[in-house]
């Protein structure tokens, strides 16, 4: 198991304002680590197959980009053909799941869906469609919990195809093709580049007066110094954090994200904020859509493309991501393996990010 080491520091109540402390601030938390599996390994570009739809022009753009810049193989190199719309029938889900299929085979572990749109069939995510298949019963009542869990949540597996026998999947989403560019320039620039010695930098969890959408509070790790590795987290209780330096994770609960232009996020940066309709990538919802990250400097996040209610296990598990990533995990490994029922979630970034691996497989 991999458990950390740490020198804790006292929380600190940021930015409350006039109106007073936020709402699940007022009970005390208790506050402590949780033991993951150690992995061994991660996903590696050699074991990445991508995904471009040839009838839109920002999925060739960016998928091509993604392709030279990563260096990926053209044998690991899919184009097919989708409608540019949010939500795929289920015919045309299983159509593209047969090309997967049929194209891949065994030869790849995880898939970069190089587009915006599809993000979703019916009520699920196309990335938990895509990789899970469709399950038959979310979409009756999508505030109920799932009856079928990830096998990959907090997973040992560093070869998910192999292991689980599923291929997990993220969108190389961004609001336009440059957005999409400087998002896979920051994958490739956090590799290998928070190994022991490299500068601090500092995971927020943040504790706002929403207190429907800061449920995850109790599953924060204690604040404090992490030992041997380059990292601080810090609870903070504001709505909206600013003026952070070298940010690598932030969790929030807001509807709607307050400015982040003041926050200075480092090459492999994950944020997410629990809400339901983070995952409408397009927006028009009265919610933030989690390309807000993206476009603020992110390279991945999360969110859900239907009213999940505030299940814990439909987010990101705060200590699952970070400890994960904090192995040498990727972007896309640390993130699903963090989601217990990602049905209803989609998951958006550079899926090879990986500040933490001590090696280039």
């Amino acid at each position: 198991m991999f458990l950390l080491s740490v020198a804790p520091a006292p929380a600190r109540a940021e930015g409350a304002d006039a109106q007073g402390a936020p709402a699940a601030a007022k009970a005390e938390l208790r506050l402590q680590w949780r033991p993951v599996p150690r992995v061994s390994g991660r996903i590696s570009a050699s074991e990445l197959g991508v995904v471009i739809n040839s009838d839109d022009p920002y999925s060739v753009a960016v998928g091509e980009y993604y392709v030279h810049k990563r260096q990926i193989a053209p044998s690991r190199v899919l184009r097919v053909r989708l409608p540019r719309q949010a939500r795929l029938s289920v015919a045309e889900l299983e159509a593209l799941r047969a090309e997967v299929d049929g194209f891949f085979g065994d030869r790849v572990q995880a898939l970069a869906l190089a587009w915006v749109q599809p993000y979703a069939v019916q009520c699920q995510s196309i990335t938990a469609a895509l990789s899970l298949g469709l399950d038959p019963d979310a979409c009756a009542q999508t505030c109920a919990a799932s009856r079928r869990p990830s096998p990959y949540f907090n997973s040992a597996s560093a070869r998910p195809w192999t292991d689980h026998g599923i291929r997990p999947s993220m969108l190389l989403a961004a609001s336009g093709v440059a957005q999409a560019h400087a998002l896979i320039d920051r994958g490739l620039a956090s590799d290998h580049s928070l190994l022991r010695g490299a500068p601090m930098t500092h995971a927020h969890f943040v504790i706002t007066r929403d207190a429907q959408r800061s449920v995850r509070a109790r599953l924060f790790p204690p604040p404090g110094v992490l030992r041997r590795m380059p990292v601080q987290t810090h609870i903070d209780q504001t709505d909206h954090p600013r003026d952070l330096d070298r940010v690598l994770l932030m969790q929030t609960g807001l509807a709607v994200l307050g400015p982040l232009d003041s926050i200075r996020w480092v090459p492999g940066a994950l944020a997410d904020h629990l809400t339901s309709f983070g995952g409408v990538l397009e927006g028009g919802t009265g919610q933030s859509s989690i390309l807000t990250w993206i476009d603020a400097g992110v390279t991945a996040s999360y969110g859900t493309v239907s009213e999940p209610c505030n299940h814990l296990q439909k987010f990101p598990h705060p200590q699952i991501l970070l400890l994960h990533y904090m192995q040498g995990g990727s972007a896309l490994e640390a993130y699903w393996k963090s989601v217990a029922w990602p049905a209803q979630g989609v998951f958006v970034g550079d899926p090879l990010a990986a500040p933490f691996a001590t090696y280039a497989p």
